[in-house]
């Protein structure tokens, strides 16, 4: 189908925030022919390459999640304690890759990328809570409403069973979450990539005005749906400083979780501060304006040639304040769709705590692709050089195992040579700077204890670390009414999140099916070797029922390192369950895990 092009004066008017999806290949999506027309293509969804990923996956409060099963292509791995995933050499869609993050508790996580040959991607994933925001009957229909203005309205009678198709009348529970599109972690928290398939079968890049998440379940837990020929209403909020360019009305997209791209379904209309539109199913929607893009890529280095590698690179539309972000590969490439026709600022920052970029270059694009090609960032005040080497408890090279360098709550990886050796480029927002450093032996399932170091600007020799004396054994054991279930490392995985002010969160998950989880939360007072914690959850796979507490239960804490280190402990109680009515679940645990933070 042919269309007259028109970018220019749509993308210099349109506030994008675009996505900068890392290692997208060089795809012919526009192409223009005499007459100013361009012949705009399906995307190809079937053509496959091979590729790899990596990343961290982090929680709502930036910590790491462990133990998250990530799905890529036809590969199933879990997160590590640090929130680490990497599948090498994995058939995937060349157009349309996509990563996608499952934990409990959480919505999914999902990111799309344009796989290119002899790339490998690299992503940080928020994940956001899947939390019960109201309830509504489903025989009479109702209304649920966020403080933040995300409204879900249920007609009588129009929810089924997503499973069976069968009518449901019970209590609706409404998980739901409005995801802002003036956040400045937007790109670690969306799904996809901001591409999206129009009516016609075309893609584009969207203009976001907001994005939600909603799921419904059952009194049971089972997930529900709207029933064919129904429609719920949605209405997201604008936030007010996009409240001015927002147009009257506006396309809905929803999320195809399997293309890993946004679908074109219905329309919403501008009422007041909100966007209001029907929609005939739950999963993501989207308030977009769509638009022509082209491919943007370029290489980052250092003035001795040497790549930049896991570096924030943003690019702004010029006269807006909106954005898209991402992260060079180990080769220092980093490539994405940008608007077409449009003046682009791009900012290299050291990471994104960084608030004054290390370099800044403005392009413009027309209809075309468009490489910038090597740039060499200016380093000399900025760049670490980190070198070292790893041995394990025999004091000999670690072969199979990485360095873990941790800022703050962000850690990023390297692997160890067949010497045990690493040596890497970093740039760092200011010196000196304080991070930790902790070597892994994958084998053996030993690290070294926390090594604290400050890095200067220039090289930077770390003495060996060897990854020993410190056990990576972990495990959460517990009987639920004198039934034994256990979570041990390293075939299970654990998280541990103190949120620094009230409470701790512990976390076991069992990727072996059928796979399991077991977590619990405890308050934060005082905690310490013979502290007495109080329980304040408890949720087990193996048990269905809502429960609470109704007796105070206590957690005796008999071991608490220090970050990096190992907390551990025991409670007993009983727990109260909701159906059938008054049921009781005694409960015995003991745990050691690891403290990240």
């Amino acid at each position: 189908m042919l269309f007259t092009l028109k970018t220019k004066s749509l993308c210099r008017n349109l506030l994008l925030i675009f996505s900068l999806s890392l290692f997208f290949s060089c795809q012919k999506d526009l192409s223009l022919e005499d007459g100013g027309t361009v012949v705009v293509t399906p995307p190809d969804l079937s053509t496959k390459i091979n590729s790899s990923v990596s990343g961290f996956v982090t929680d709502e409060n930036d910590a790491a999640v462990m133990g998250a099963s990530v799905q890529f292509g036809s590969s199933s791995i879990t997160t590590d304690k640090y929130g680490y995933f990497e599948a090498k050499n994995v058939q995937v869609v060349k157009e349309a890759a996509v990563v996608t993050v499952i934990k409990p508790g959480y919505f999914k996580g999902i990111k799309t990328y344009m796989a290119k040959e002899g790339k490998a991607a690299f992503f940080r994933i928020k994940l956001i809570p899947k939390t019960t925001v109201g309830n509504v009957n489903a025989a009479s229909g109702g209304t649920v409403t966020l403080a933040n203005g995300l409204s879900i309205k249920l007609p009588s009678g129009s929810i089924v069973n997503a499973a069976t198709n069968a009518i449901y009348t019970g209590t609706v529970n409404v998980a739901a979450y409005w995801i802002n599109p003036t956040a400045a972690d937007l790109n670690q928290i969306m799904p996809g990539d901001l591409r999206g398939i129009n009516t016609e079968g075309t893609l584009k890049l969207l203009q976001t005005f907001g994005m939600a998440a909603v799921e419904l379940t059952g009194a049971s837990g089972e997930l529900l749906q709207i029933a064919n020929g129904q429609k719920a209403t949605l209405t997201l909020p604008i936030p007010s400083s996009l409240s001015a360019s927002a147009p009257a009305t506006i396309p809905l997209w929803y999320f195809d979780e399997v293309n890993g791209l946004w679908k074109q379904e219905g329309s919403a209309t501008k009422t007041g501060n909100t966007y209001v539109g029907d929609v005939s199913h739950f999963s993501f929607w989207n308030c977009d304006v769509p638009a022509n893009y082209v491919q943007f890529n370029c290489t980052l280095k250092n003035s001795a040639g040497n790549p930049l590698p896991y570096t924030m690179v943003k690019i702004t539309v010029v006269g807006t304040s909106n954005s898209g972000w991402g992260f060079t590969d180990s080769s220092g490439y980093v490539g994405g769709a940008v608007p077409a026709n449009a003046n682009l600022l791009m900012e290299v920052f050291a990471n994104y705590g960084c608030t004054t970029p290390v370099y800044t270059q403005t392009f413009t694009t027309t209809n075309v692709n468009i490489s910038l090609g090597v740039i060499t960032v200016p380093t000399a005040n900025i760049l670490a050089t980190i070198s070292g080497t790893v041995t394990n408890c025999a004091s000999m090279p670690v072969t199979n195992g990485y360095i873990i360098i941790q800022e703050g709550y962000v850690f990023t990886r390297y692997p160890l040579n067949n010497i045990g050796a690493y040596s890497f480029n970093k740039i760092f927002c200011s010196f000196p700077q304080t991070v930790l450093l902790i070597g892994e032996d994958a084998a053996t399932q030993q690290q070294s204890a926390n090594v604290t170091y400050v890095i200067n600007a220039g090289v930077n020799t770390v003495a060996n670390i060897q990854a020993c004396g410190v056990t990576s054994q972990q495990f959460i054991t517990y009987t639920i009414n004198s039934t034994p279930y256990s979570f041990t490392s390293p075939a299970d995985t654990f998280s541990y999140f103190n949120n620094l002010q009230t409470w701790i969160s512990l976390t076991g998950y069992k990727p072996t099916p059928p796979s399991s989880n077991v977590s619990f939360q405890m308050t934060n007072a005082g905690v310490g070797v013979g502290s007495s914690q109080t329980l304040q959850n408890f949720f087990a796979s193996q048990i269905l029922d809502s429960i609470h507490i109704t007796t105070p239960i206590l957690v005796n804490i008999t071991e608490y390192g220090a970050v990096g280190q190992f907390t551990a402990g025991n409670f007993t109680g009983i727990f109260t369950g909701a159906a059938p009515a008054n049921t009781l679940y005694n409960v015995s645990c003991n745990f050691r895990l690891r403290r990240n933070n």
